[in-house]
């Protein structure tokens, strides 16, 4: 296989691996989710409020993301998946969701850059919105 086709299996990999995360995010699927990330991650992330770190797939997603940041939510759909691509050999894409939580509706933007191996993600570092209020919005 050329250098050129295996970049582009690379970038498909990782395309199906961000449409599967956001979908997999917006329904809380912890099993897919976790899934996505190699047994050893090194995750960061920056929220209005709080710098977290996680090293394995339990922890981001259970303590981390559907644990903390979205546990207080009802229904959550996604937006989009947008800005997908690379920055040098680091992947990035941001997705979009809107859902309800105690406060109302809401929206939230989250960027991710991450690192793929064997179709997992081994390294990511993300950075939120934090929830937006959805007003006027049915």
């Amino acid at each position: 296989m050329h250098v050129d086709d295996l970049a582009a299996v690379a970038v498909a990999t990782a395309q199906d691996l961000e449409d599967r995360f956001g979908a997999a995010l917006a329904a809380k699927d912890a099993a897919a989710l976790r899934a996505m990330f190699d047994d050893e991650v090194d995750f960061r992330a920056m929220t209005p409020d709080h710098i977290w770190e996680a090293q394995t797939p339990t922890a981001v997603i259970d303590d981390v993301i559907l644990g903390t940041w979205f546990a207080s939510c009802g229904t959550m759909e996604l937006v989009e998946t947008a800005d997908t691509g690379m920055v040098g050999d680091r992947h990035s894409f941001s997705y979009r969701l809107q859902g309800t939580n105690g406060d109302g509706r809401f929206v939230i933007e989250q960027r991710a850059y991450y690192d793929i191996a064997q179709g997992r993600i081994t390294w990511m570092r993300v950075l939120c919105s934090g929830f937006q209020p959805l007003t006027g919005h049915p």
